[in-house]
C-alpha cells in the first residue's frame, strides 16, 4: 500500500529531522498551553470597559451625591470610566432590578443606602429578597438622622420638645421621608420611650416633607442630615437631637439622643457599592479596594463632610451584612409593634 503521507516518516528518520520534529512539537504544545493560559486571563481582565454605578435614588439626592463624589476616583483608580445612572422609583427596587437584570461580571454596580435590606423589605412587597440577592463591598459614606422643627415649635431643647408633647396629647405631628423607613421608626422609638404621642405624617421624599416643614405645616422631622444641615444653619429649621453615637461634626452644638438619654433612638444610615453575591470574587475584592482607596483622598473626605456626612469605616461585608441583619429585625419589630404592613 502506498503511503499516503511518506514525508513526515521521512523527515524523522534523519538526526536533523529529528530535533525539528521535536522542536515543533514543543512549539506547538507551547503555543497550546500559552491559548490555554489566555482564556482565563482574558476572562479575569476587570474592567475590561466602562463601569455602570446604577444609583437607587433620585438624582441629586443622597446617594447620587456620594456616587458622584466617588466616581472620579473610582475611574482613576480603576482605569476605565465610572458612569453615574440614577435610577428612583420603589424605594430603591428598580435599581435593584437593574442590577440583578445586568451581567453578573462586575461592570455593573449599584449605589445604595443600608435601608434597602434593613428597611425596605417591611415596606414594599418585592418579587426577589434583598437580603439574598445583594452584598455590600463598601462604606463610602455614614450619617444620622436629625430631628428638625419649624422655628415656632415652642422649645429649645429635646427636653422642652418633650415637655410640650406631653401637655398637648396627640396634637403635636412629625414627618417622615416615607412610611416604614428610618425616619419613621425614630418618631415611633421616641414615643416609646418619652411617653409622648407625637403622630406620624408620611411623605414620599425629603422634598416634599421639608416643604410642609418649613411652611409650618407639620411642625418637626426626622430626616437625613445632608439634606436638612442647609436648612439648619441658614436659620430655616432647628435642630433638636441627631440619632448617631457620637456628635456630629457639621453640627457640634446639637446633642445626640444618646447623651440625652434615649439611646434607643441610636441609628446610623450608610451608602456604598453593592453587587450580587454571585459576582466574581476577584471584582467584589477590587471594587473594594478602589472605595476604601478613595476615602483617603483628603479632598474627598472634606467634601463628604460639607454634603453631610461622614467617610465610611472599613467594615468587611461579612461585618456589614451582619448589621443589616439586626438592623432589619429591629425595624421589622417597631413596625409589628404597630401593625404596619407593606403597600
Amino acid at each position: 500500500m502506498t503511503d499516503m503521507n511518506p514525508t513526515p516518516t521521512l523527515f524523522a528518520s534523519t538526526p536533523a529531522g529529528r530535533t525539528a520534529c521535536r522542536t515543533t512539537r514543543r512549539a506547538l504544545l507551547g503555543g497550546a498551553a500559552l491559548s490555554l493560559l489566555g482564556v482565563p486571563a482574558r476572562a479575569q481582565a476587570w474592567p475590561a470597559k466602562p463601569v455602570r454605578l446604577i444609583v437607587a435614588g433620585l438624582a441629586g439626592g443622597s446617594a447620587d451625591i456620594v456616587a458622584r463624589l466617588v466616581a472620579d476616583a473610582l475611574s482613576r483608580e480603576l482605569g476605565q470610566p465610572v458612569i453615574v445612572d440614577p435610577k428612583p422609583g420603589a424605594a430603591g427596587a428598580i435599581a435593584v432590578g437593574e442590577l440583578l437584570q445586568a451581567p453578573r461580571d462586575g461592570h455593573t454596580l449599584m449605589v445604595g443606602v443600608n435601608s434597602l435590606v434593613s428597611e425596605i423589605p417591611h415596606i414594599v412587597k418585592l418579587r426577589f429578597d434583598m437580603g439574598k440577592e445583594l452584598r455590600p463591598l463598601a462604606e463610602l459614606a455614614r450619617g444620622g438622622l436629625v430631628l428638625v422643627g419649624h422655628p415656632s415649635v415652642p422649645a429649645k431643647n429635646l427636653a422642652e420638645l418633650v415637655a410640650h408633647a406631653k401637655a398637648h396629647p396627640g396634637q403635636l405631628n412629625y414627618a417622615s421621608y416615607s412610611p416604614g423607613t428610618l425616619s419613621h421608626v425614630l418618631g415611633l422609638l421616641l414615643n416609646q420611650a418619652a411617653g409622648i404621642q407625637l403622630t406620624h405624617v408620611g411623605y414620599k421624599g425629603s422634598t416634599p416633607a421639608l416643604a410642609d416643614v418649613m411652611g409650618n405645616h407639620v411642625p418637626l422631622m426626622f430626616d437625613g442630615l445632608a439634606t436638612s444641615l442647609p436648612l439648619i444653619k441658614g436659620g430655616k429649621l432647628k435642630a433638636f437631637a441627631v440619632s448617631t453615637p457620637r456628635r456630629a461634626p457639621q453640627l457640634p452644638d446639637v446633642p445626640t439622643f444618646h447623651e440625652l438619654g434615649y439611646p434607643q433612638l441610636d441609628a446610623l444610615a450608610w451608602m456604598g457599592p453593592w453587587t450580587t453575591p454571585d459576582a466574581p470574587a476577584a471584582v467584589q475584592t477590587r471594587v473594594r479596594e478602589a472605595a476604601l482607596k478613595a476615602l483617603t483622598e483628603p479632598a474627598l473626605r472634606a467634601r463628604l463632610l460639607d454634603t453631610g456626612f461622614e467617610a465610611g469605616l472599613p467594615r468587611t461585608p461579612d461585618e456589614m451584612a451582619q448589621g443589616l441583619k439586626a438592623d432589619y429585625e429591629r425595624v421589622g419589630a417597631v413596625l409589628k409593634g404597630i401593625g404596619f404592613k407593606p403597600e
